[in-house]
């Protein structure tokens, strides 16, 4: 299945295989709050993602409430626990966002704020090899035409 990502996804989800925001396991901090949703509550997939996830036994694919760039957006909804290589790329991501101001720039994604205690210390609290990682996971992304609209549509859709 992984074979119909994108290249771009397929890189920027194998940048982030192994890193986490901390160097130790963060969920100990919350209780894993960022890997506990419902069927309103999950993490967005990828242009591409859905198709990894169709027979998925630790999650579900529900549609979200609304669209990005002109396409139907997905919700990857797990069960708590995952294996940590199978993520989707939101939760390997997560807590950052890409906010395209004069240029882009990666930042705390607002919708963190509730669920993540990382959030209280800003980026300089992250693992730098994470920002490291994630700010080429985002810059992969840039390349390619339907996940760079898509970014720009979650920029646009959750800005405050």
């Amino acid at each position: 299945m992984e074979s119909m990502l994108s290249s771009a996804v397929r890189t920027a989800r194998d940048l982030l295989q192994s890193l986490t925001p901390l160097k130790s396991d963060c969920g100990r901090l919350c209780g894993g709050a960022c890997c506990a949703g419902d069927d309103q509550t999950g993490m967005l997939l990828f242009p591409g993602e859905e198709a990894f996830y169709l027979s998925c036994s630790f999650g579900q694919i529900l549609p979200a409430q609304f669209e990005l760039a002109g396409r139907q957006v997905s919700l990857f909804v797990c069960q708590g626990a995952c294996p940590r290589e199978a993520r989707p790329l939101a939760c390997r991501l997560f807590p950052l966002f890409l906010r395209f101001d004069a240029q882009p720039r990666v930042t705390l994604d607002p919708r963190a704020h509730a669920v993540c205690p990382l959030c209280d210390f800003n980026l300089e609290a992250l693992d730098p090899a994470f920002l490291q990682a994630a700010r080429q996971a985002y810059d992969t992304l840039l390349t390619d035409p339907e996940c760079a609209a898509y970014l720009h549509a979650l920029d646009e859709a959750f800005s405050l």
